[in-house]
């Protein structure tokens, strides 16, 4: 007895330029926390209040200047506040006009600065982590320091960064789909 395959091949139509005239594109649908969703815009509202409120609590300290990392800091989450601003205004504009960011230009534009101000956020909280830790537990010096607010804003930058985060990996999902 000669046995013989359960699955059975299916020609495939040719992909010759009629075929592909014939055949639709079919697009990502939008999920949401991608650019141009009502997601993408609390997203982009978190990254903004938390870089914010990293840049007000270190800001209020008067020593912070005297540390390399702490001023990163503010260096970073003040641009993280910017880029996070300027694209919640533009969420909002898409919201407005019913549309969404299907550009692949402008969806480079905003995956390259998610992944700079992320990518600059989150080695600024872990030196700020660092220094903190060093200034806490190793040489027990926060009783002449603003460990507390050092604390808390590096916290915020934290969450700032995990904000940015799903941003950037979702309009990169979204570029590499195009």
């Amino acid at each position: 007895m000669m046995s013989r395959p359960s699955v059975h091949p299916v020609d495939a139509p040719s992909l010759t330029n009629d075929a592909a005239a014939v055949m639709p594109r079919v697009r990502m649908k939008d999920f949401q926390g991608m650019g141009g969703t009502l997601g993408g815009l609390l997203l982009r509202l978190c990254q903004f209040g938390f870089a914010v409120v990293s840049l007000c609590v270190m800001a209020t300290t008067s020593d912070f200047p005297s540390v390399t990392a702490f001023s990163y800091l503010v260096a970073a989450v003040s641009l993280q506040s910017l880029w996070s601003l300027l694209l919640a205004i533009a969420d909002i504009y898409a919201l407005l006009v019913r549309r969404s960011f299907r550009n692949p230009g402008l969806v480079s534009f905003f995956t390259i600065g998610d992944a700079i101000t992320s990518t600059l956020t989150f080695a600024a909280a872990c030196a700020s982590a660092g220094i903190t830790v060093l200034i806490g537990n190793d040489l027990d010096k926060c009783s002449m320091n603003h460990c507390k607010r050092f604390m808390s804003a590096t916290a915020m930058a934290f969450l700032s960064w995990f904000a940015v985060s799903p941003s950037f990996f979702l309009n990169f999902w979204s570029l590499a789909s195009q």
